[in-house]
């Protein structure tokens, strides 16, 4: 290989490089902004959910597998920051079911990941 060749060959190298450098940060931003924003579609799904089943039923879900099993979803969704079904996080409290009336159940839901969002809230706090 001649000296000149050389060279452009070592600038096509700092040139890919830089823009390797440019596109990975990118890429890496449009995965965690598409994460977060299947998993408040996700959250907000179970939430719906778990107010219709108890409305419906007249009793609050005392397991999310309820919801699967009720009809009012074929599986559970994903949480996309831990990739599982298994590692949602219900939340169980007494519900007002009718006046006077109350049952012990799920209320709520949050994402069982440790990580920080993108803006700097924890997952979990969801």
């Amino acid at each position: 290989m001649t000296k000149r060749r050389r060279k452009w060959f070592v600038a096509g190298l700092v040139i890919a490089a830089l823009l390797i450098g440019i596109a990975v940060p990118v890429y890496k931003t449009a995965i965690r902004s598409s994460r977060e924003k299947t998993l408040r579609a996700n959250l907000l799904a179970l939430r719906n959910v778990i107010d219709q089943y108890t409305a419906d039923r007249k009793r609050a879900p005392q397991t999310l597998q309820d919801l699967v099993d009720a009809g009012y979803f074929r599986k559970l969704p994903l949480d996309p920051v831990t990739n599982s079904d298994s590692t949602w996080e219900p939340v169980m409290a007494t519900v007002a079911i009718l006046p006077g009336k109350t049952d012990r159940g799920i209320v709520d839901v949050h994402s069982g990941s440790n990580s920080t969002s993108s803006d700097k809230t924890p997952y979990r706090s969801w």
